[in-house]
């Protein structure tokens, strides 16, 4: 029988911030569609504080995959090691080593270390496999870099927001409107073009045109995956607004003995060198958040408001 090739690769970049922030930013995988680029969502299954087990869905090579992964965080010695429980095809086996070396009071060195095998060596997977893992190594860290820079500013450039309704209706009916997307510019008037491809149940490539109300369209692509036993829809947008370095956020519908509470929630990283040239030379980082959340809570609390009257449409029919 023969033995698998491990394949290793290994990235180092050095940041201009204290080694704790660096390490804080890897630390909570609910954060990573934020400053992972390739991250979508991390669904997280347990966790007590060193031992970290989630579900992960990312974007390789123009396709989206998921695995479960079990972390184990050091936190004195600023390093963690994953390692795949179920990996994602064509690897066999997949882990690896974050670590970050401190060089000063506000510079430290974050390494990355990647090994896998691939089923029968075969030289097309591993190369697929590596060229998929240069590339969303190079993008981490780049992201992380970028974003662990900003440390004094950080807490500025998150915005975190949701917008509810009361809906007196079945959450089923709910669910459908927001699960079904291809549908939306006939229902959703401030959607001027959508092209949905689902090649996975539950998972949705997303291309949307959106019309604001001075006219302008913005064209955004996003990843969204369905839960609908749990009544949720969670997604990242891949292409986001200038505005923003990152969006990620949540449909959620909960029945109760009364009714339903339909919610969306949004997770923003402002993209600050993107706020002179889109709001003006005179705006602000306070002005670009009020932005933000008037505009897409704007459209949320549009769709939920369009959910709500299909739903209790639904009712006086029966």
């Amino acid at each position: 029988m023969p033995v698998e090739r491990v394949h290793r690769t290994s990235y180092v970049v050095d940041v201009a911030a204290p080694g704790g922030v660096v390490y804080g930013l890897l630390a909570d995988t609910t954060q990573w569609p934020l400053f992972v680029p390739a991250s979508i969502h991390v669904e997280r299954l347990d966790f007590d504080g060193r031992q970290d087990r989630f579900h992960m869905w990312v974007t390789a090579n123009g396709s989206v995959r998921s695995w479960l992964s079990r972390r184990t965080l050091d936190a004195g010695r600023m390093r963690i090691d994953f390692r795949q429980e179920v990996p994602a095809p064509p690897a066999t086996s997949m882990g690896g080593t974050w670590t970050v070396e401190s060089l000063g009071p506000e510079r430290c060195r974050l390494t990355l270390e990647h090994d896998f095998t691939v089923a029968g060596n075969r030289a097309a997977d591993a190369a697929w496999l590596e060229r998929a893992t240069d590339t969303n190594s190079r993008a981490e860290l780049d992201q992380l870099k970028a974003t662990a820079e900003r440390w004094h500013r950080l807490d500025g450039l998150l915005l975190s927001f949701e917008d509810s309704v009361r809906v007196d209706g079945p959450a089923e009916v709910v669910y459908g409107f927001l699960y079904d997307v291809a549908a939306w510019p006939e229902r959703v008037p401030h959607v001027g073009r959508l092209d949905v491809a689902e090649d996975e149940p539950g998972v949705q490539t997303v291309s949307m045109d959106t019309v604001t109300p001075d006219g302008t369209v913005h064209t955004t692509e996003s990843v969204r995956v369905c839960f609908p036993h749990a009544g949720r829809i969670v997604y990242k947008q891949t292409t986001p607004p200038a505005l923003l370095s990152a969006h990620a956020g949540e449909w959620s519908v909960t029945p109760d003995a009364t009714g339903v509470t339909v919610v969306s929630h949004h997770r923003v990283l402002l993209r600050e060198e993107a706020v002179p040239q889109v709001l003006g030379p005179d705006a602000d980082l306070e002005q670009a958040r009020t932005y933000v959340r008037q505009a897409l809570g704007r459209n949320s609390r549009a769709t939920l408001e369009l959910a709500r009257r299909r739903a209790e449409s639904a009712v006086r029919t029966l």
